[in-house]
């Protein structure tokens, strides 16, 4: 149980992180209108009421502005909008973020071209330019939206909240339990469950990892193609409350009262997994979709994303089993009550994201 302990820490850590937003990304828009013209909209985060991060787009020479800038603080951001030419177009230029190696923040690039297509291209301080590219071939959307998937789930701790809670409650209890006497009800040291680590309980998982796979799958494609909408403040905060059911759900299965969740994991990771993937689809529709390309962006993004969960999920039982091999000959051994801190972790955390939610509704 310290070894999941040491990891909730470390998730909580991350949700902190989530929550203060100290370093957010800027965010570059090129929409071309015509063989040689662009829309721009240029949003970097704000360090104050009147006060925003020094970079700016250095666009190739030659570049003219259709248009003055106009800008405004909006929502923690100050957001610029203009129009730019350049003779031949913008292709085969490089664009550049004046200031962005002396910061800490990564600059999100979307452009939008005439025949529907996108370049999708994430800047760093190491890295601070880009070549504008011709259309793209579909061995560049598959680099571009794969590791935009895996970017996804990493970053999305109640994602990785809620495949941490089943993993708990599919794989049982981090210590060695023993099946309770007949006619004696299980207490939480007598859980009458597969122990920590067999084959059934690596089943069992394999079962809810590929149950939630498919659900958000669906409802991820459903959504990114516009066939089914619903709004994203009600589906954060059902993900919200679907981390705090599993959390109980644990709670009441190590104190013999098994629900759900324990009996039939896949029934509730399918379920729940129909709405993570309106959140996966949420994130997917900020960046877009190349419109030549639609199915192939769409696959590269949604194996990101299973990608990324099973990276997760291979660090998790890596942690596991170190500390399995470091605990195993520890006195003394783990108390009775420590079971209780990644349930009461999990929920605590999620419980507070789902007021947090509520209160934008």
């Amino acid at each position: 149980m310290r070894r999941l302990a040491l990891l909730l820490l470390c998730l909580l850590g991350l949700s902190a992180g989530a929550w203060a937003h100290e370093v957010r990304p800027a965010y570059l828009e090129l929409r071309q209108t015509g063989p040689e013209s662009y829309d721009v909209l240029w949003k970097v985060p704000a360090l104050g009421d009147e006060k925003r991060l020094g970079v700016s787009v250095a666009f190739p020479p030659g570049t003219v502005n259709l248009s003055e800038p106009l800008g405004a603080f909006f929502e923690r951001a100050f957001i610029e909008r203009w129009a730019v030419t350049r003779a031949g177009g913008l292709t085969g230029g490089t664009v550049l973020i004046d200031g962005l190696r002396g910061t800490a923040i990564d600059v999100l690039v979307r452009l939008e071209r005439l025949d529907g297509s996108t370049q999708l291209t994430r800047l760093t301080p190491s890295a601070p330019s880009f070549v504008v590219e011709g259309t793209p071939s579909k061995l560049q959307v598959l680099r571009s939206y794969l590791p935009l998937g895996v970017e996804h789930i990493l970053s999305g701790t109640d994602h990785l909240l809620f495949v941490l809670a089943l993993m708990i409650i599919t794989r049982g209890s981090p210590v060695e339990l023993r099946a309770a006497p007949s006619g004696i009800r299980p207490g939480p040291r007598m859980w009458p469950l597969r122990v920590h680590g067999s084959p059934a309980g690596s089943w069992r998982l394999v079962k809810t990892v590929t149950a939630f796979t498919a659900a958000h799958s669906i409802t991820l494609s459903l959504a990114a193609l516009g066939i089914v909408r619903v709004p994203p403040a009600p589906v954060e905060a059902v993900i919200a409350l679907s981390i705090v059911f599993v959390a109980a759900e644990i709670v009441h299965s190590r104190q013999g009262r098994p629900g759900l969740t324990e009996r039939a994991p896949w029934v509730v990771a399918f379920i729940f997994g129909l709405l993570h993937g309106f959140g996966f689809a949420g994130a997917l529709s900020q960046i877009g979709l190349p419109q030549l390309d639609i199915p192939l962006a769409l696959f590269s993004f949604n194996v990101g994303v299973e990608v990324g969960q099973l990276i997760f999920i291979a660090c998790v039982l890596a942690v596991i089993a170190a500390g399995r091999q470091v605990t195993r000959n520890a006195a003394p051994p783990p108390p009775a009550w420590a079971w209780r801190v990644a349930p009461y972790a999990i929920g605590g955390v999620s419980s507070f994201w789902l007021i947090q939610r509520l209160a934008t509704f």
